[in-house]
């Protein structure tokens, strides 16, 4: 076979100019590419999804600022790990350290950079996943500017794989020609450096001693995924793959798929906090009102993993994932917001209803302000009809409770108050 690197490494760019993709960071006149032609770079946070170039920009600035370079993950790398680079950093009158994945840091290594940054002892380049808003500590993040990274675009990818072609000396001893690239895009999920790995997979997998044209087709592209899909992935980045196999056990109530995924993120050292706020979105989304208790569950898991940590953080989370995935499931209340949302952007601004409009001035009260508005209190059960919707929309129903036992309770109820209105 090819050279023991992965192809993603043998063709990774060294300057900014063969960089694919990222165009608002590095294209000419960009504050980044500015920046790193100036040779004065800050400390920065590159913020995007796996596989978009967080890793070789870091690369790009080192070679560019020609200083010792550090790199760091942070799934592995403790306190002790960061003081001796700023130390080595110190003595080197200066260093450039990448650390990986950095939302993973905790509070107390994120600490130990802050002093360094903040003298240049080190320039710190962070990569992350996540918010760092929510995942950066504010000291640590008010020290350094964040460059959001965007996915790469179906063009991006097709570039990339006409370059690796061109560039790789084995892939230039091959007869290749992309006849459709559909599928390596959709299974690789726009990750530059899963295409790639997938892209040297199904050419090795092709290849023959006789050297024909290699044609590839998507039907031998999701073939040759489906059958080696564990190669071309192994050592790879499966945080996303993993959390959706996870939701999507909790959604079609699996508890036990659910604990398996659950176990494997586990096992394979995901950020407790990735995992627990997942859960609270889900707990929202998927079940709703179907069991408001849901959400107050997942809500106590998130807060109970933060102050108990690795391990004992797994029973909390094995319980609230077993619950979830045993509960009446409902998308109701994720469909009205959604409704909702599309109804606002395709009206624009309706205008409120003069009886609903508040009224603290005696001119607004003099234009009808609040006039005619009914105080639901002052009637039986607490309810009268009236139209609380702008004209425009009037009638229109946004949540449509679900077919379980609870909101089914909430449909009763509903159509009680409003009988044929919206429809209950």
């Amino acid at each position: 076979m090819n050279s023991s690197a992965p192809l993603a490494e043998r063709i990774r760019p060294e300057t900014i100019n063969e960089l694919i993709g990222q165009e608002h960071l590095v294209g000419k006149g960009s504050i980044l590419r500015t920046s790193v032609e100036s040779g004065k770079i800050p400390s920065i946070i590159l913020w995007g999804p796996p596989g978009t170039g967080k890793t070789t920009i870091a690369n790009i600035i080192a070679k560019a600022l020609d200083k010792i370079f550090f790199t760091l993950s942070a799934i592995s790398a403790g306190v002790k790990d960061v003081r001796d680079a700023i130390a080595q950093a110190q003595k080197s009158g200066g260093a450039i350290l990448f650390i990986d994945e950095i939302h993973r840091f905790n509070k107390g290594q994120q600490d130990a950079l802050l002093g360094a940054v903040e003298k240049g002892i080190i320039t710190l380049i962070g990569a992350t996943t996540e918010n760092p808003s929510f995942e950066v500590n504010s000291a640590l993040l008010s020290r350094c500017q964040v460059y959001v990274l965007k996915s790469l675009t179906q063009e991006n990818l097709i570039e990339l794989l006409q370059h690796a072609i061109q560039k790789d000396e084995w892939l230039r001893t091959k007869k290749i020609e992309l006849k459709e690239t559909e599928a390596l895009i959709t299974i690789s999920g726009g990750d530059a450096r899963k295409i790639l790995n997938l892209f040297e997979l199904v050419i090795d997998t092709l290849s023959s001693e006789d050297n024909k044209k290699i044609v590839i087709t998507n039907d031998q592209v999701v073939h040759i995924a489906q059958q080696r899909i564990a190669l071309y992935d192994k050592g790879g980045e499966q945080h996303y793959d993993i959390i959706s196999a996870f939701i999507k056990s909790m959604r079609g109530s699996d508890p036990n798929a659910a604990i398996y995924w659950l176990a494997r993120m586990i096992e394979g050292g995901e950020d407790v906090k990735f995992i627990a706020r997942r859960m609270v979105i889900f707990a929202s989304e998927d079940i709703g009102n179907a069991n408001p208790t849901a959400l107050v569950l997942a809500n106590a898991t998130f807060d109970a993993v933060i102050k108990i940590g690795y391990p004992e953080s797994r029973i909390i989370l094995a319980q609230c994932a077993t619950y979830l995935a045993s509960s009446h499931k409902s998308n109701a209340s994720y469909m009205a917001i959604e409704k909702a949302l599309a109804v606002v952007a395709k009206e624009g601004d309706l205008a409120v209803p003069l009886h609903m409009r508040n009224a603290p001035t005696g001119l607004m009260k003099k234009l009808d302000y609040g006039k005619g508005y009914k105080y639901a209190h002052d009637y039986d059960k607490s309810f009268i009809e009236q139209e609380f919707l702008p004209d425009t929309i009037a009638g229109t129903l946004f949540y449509n409770p679900a077919q379980t036992p609870r909101e089914e309770e909430l449909r009763k109820f509903l159509k009680n108050r409003w009988k044929d209105k919206y429809g209950y």
